[in-house]
C-alpha cells in the first residue's frame, strides 16, 4: 500500500466476462500482485541494517527507502491513472509488475544509494498503478453476488506478504544476504508476468467524464474524520515497523527479527479474516477494537524500559499485528461509504504521504531520540484517533453502516 488500495474516480472501464463461480487462476494472479507491491514497498524494513552497511549509509537514511516509495505512490496516484485512462487495463498492470521486477533487480545488483533510491520511485509509481486497478478488477471478473469475496482474494495479497513474504525475506537476507532476497523478489515478478498474460482478461481503458473533482468530496460528512484516522494511525505503524530492526537491536532481540515479524504477521492475517467477516455489520466497534489494540501494544513497548523481556515484545507485537491487520478493509470501506470513488482517491494520496512521513519521522526520532521514543510516538497519535473514532457516530464511522444487514 502500498498499504492503501483504490479505485480512482476517472470513470470505469467496460465489463469484461465473468464465470458464474469465482475466476480462480486471474483472481490469485491479482493477489500475487498486492503481495508484490507489499513485498516490495516493505522489504527493506527487515534487512534494513544490512542494506545501510552495504551502500555505506546510516539506518535513517537507508529507511527512506521506504519514505521515498510511499511517496512515490501517494503523489502519482491520481496523475497516473487519470494519464493512463484511456490505456487497455492489462497492459497497464503488466507494466507496473514489470517496473516492480526491474526496480528489485536493479536493488539486487546496486551498489550506489542514490541509484538505488531512483528505483525505488519507480518501483512507488508501479505500485500506484496497482492498487488503482486490483479492486476494480476483482469486481469485474466476479459475478455480481461474488464481488466482495472476488475482492478479500485479491486483497489477501497484503497479509500474506506480512505474514510470509517479509518474514521469509528477513530470514534468507540473514541466512544468504539481502541481495539475493531482492533478486528472488525480481523473478517472482517475472513469473507474475507470465501468469498475468495467461490468465488475466484484458478490459477497455476509463474515460473521465463526468467526474467532479476529487477534492470536493473533502466537503461530505466523515471524510475528513476518515482521512485523519488514516493519516495517524499510518503515521504511527510506520514509525514503528520501518525502524523494528533497531527497535529490537535496542532490547537484545536483533537476531529474532524475523520471528518477529512472522508473528506480526500472522496476527495480522486472522485480523483480516475477522475483518473480512464482520465489517459489513461492524466497521464501527471493529475500528474501535483495532485501534485500543494498537494502543495497548504500543503501551505494553514503553514499559520495556522498565521490564525488558522477550514475552513482552511478542505479546505486544501479536496485539499490534490484530491491531493492524484489518485497517486498511476497514478505512477504505469508511471512506467508501462516506466520499465513494472521490474518497477512495484521497485516500491513497494520505495513506501514502503518511506511510512516507513515518519513514522520516522515525528516522528523525532514531537520531535524537532513540528507539525507545518510538512507542510514546505511537501513544501520542493513537490517542486523538481513539478520540475521533468515538466522536464520529454519525459521520465518518457510524453506529449504523449504510447498507448492513
Amino acid at each position: 500500500m502500498s498499504t492503501s488500495h483504490t479505485q480512482q474516480a476517472v470513470g470505469r472501464p467496460a465489463t469484461v466476462r465473468t464465470s458464474p463461480g469465482l475466476p480462480w487462476s486471474p483472481l490469485l494472479a491479482l493477489c500475487l500482485a498486492a503481495f508484490m507491491g507489499i513485498l516490495t514497498e516493505a522489504l527493506p524494513a527487515g534487512v534494513l541494517p544490512e542494506m545501510a552497511r552495504d551502500l555505506s549509509v546510516g539506518q535513517p537514511a537507508m529507511g527512506q527507502a521506504l519514505t521515498v516509495y510511499a511517496i512515490a505512490t501517494g503523489v502519482s496516484a491520481i496523475p497516473v491513472v487519470v494519464a493512463t485512462a484511456a490505456w487497455r487495463r492489462k497492459r497497464l498492470l503488466l507494466l507496473a509488475v514489470a517496473a516492480f521486477a526491474v526496480a528489485n533487480t536493479v536493488t539486487a545488483v546496486s551498489s550506489d544509494y542514490a541509484l538505488t533510491m531512483v528505483f525505488r520511485v519507480v518501483a512507488g509509481v508501479a505500485a500506484a498503478v496497482v492498487w488503482a486497478e486490483l479492486v476494480g478488477y476483482a469486481r469485474r471478473l466476479a459475478p455480481a453476488h461474488l464481488q466482495g469475496r472476488a475482492i478479500a482474494v485479491t486483497m489477501a495479497g497484503i497479509p500474506l506478504a506480512l505474514s510470509l513474504g517479509i518474514p521469509l525475506g528477513t530470514f534468507l537476507g540473514g541466512l544468504f544476504g539481502w541481495r539475493l532476497t531482492f533478486g528472488l523478489v525480481a523473478l517472482v515478478s517475472v513469473a507474475l508476468l507470465g501468469w498475468i498474460l495467461v490468465a488475466v482478461p484484458d478490459a477497455p481503458g476509463r474515460r473521465p467524464e463526468h467526474r467532479e473533482p476529487v477534492l470536493r468530496a473533502l466537503r461530505l460528512p466523515g471524510v475528513l474524520a476518515v482521512l485523519f484516522v488514516v493519516a495517524a494511525y499510518v503515521l504511527a505503524h510506520n514509525i514503528l515497523y520501518t525502524y523494528i530492526a533497531a527497535f529490537l537491536d535496542t532490547y537484545e532481540m536483533g537476531g529474532s527479527r524475523d520471528t518477529a515479524l512472522l508473528v506480526f504477521g500472522i496476527a495480522s492475517l486472522l485480523s483480516i479474516w475477522i475483518t473480512g467477516a464482520l465489517v459489513d455489520r461492524r466497521l464501527r466497534h471493529l475500528t474501535l477494537a483495532s485501534t485500543v489494540l494498537f494502543t495497548v501494544a504500543a503501551v505494553l513497548l514503553v514499559l520495556l524500559a522498565l521490564f525488558p523481556s522477550t514475552a513482552i515484545v511478542y505479546a505486544a507485537t501479536v496485539l499490534w499485528g490484530l491491531g493492524w491487520g484489518g485497517v486498511a478493509t476497514l478505512l477504505q470501506t469508511a471512506v467508501n461509504d462516506a466520499g465513494g470513488d472521490r474518497g477512495q482517491a484521497l485516500l491513497v494520496t494520505t495513506w501514502n504521504s503518511f506511510m512516507a512521513g513515518g519513514g522520516a519521522a522515525g528516522g528523525l526520532l532514531l537520531d535524537t531520540l532513540g528507539p525507545p521514543s518510538f512507542p510514546w510516538s505511537v501513544l501520542a497519535l493513537l490517542v486523538p484517533v481513539l478520540l475521533v473514532v468515538v466522536a464520529a457516530r454519525t459521520h465518518g464511522f457510524p453506529v449504523g453502516r449504510p447498507g448492513a444487514s
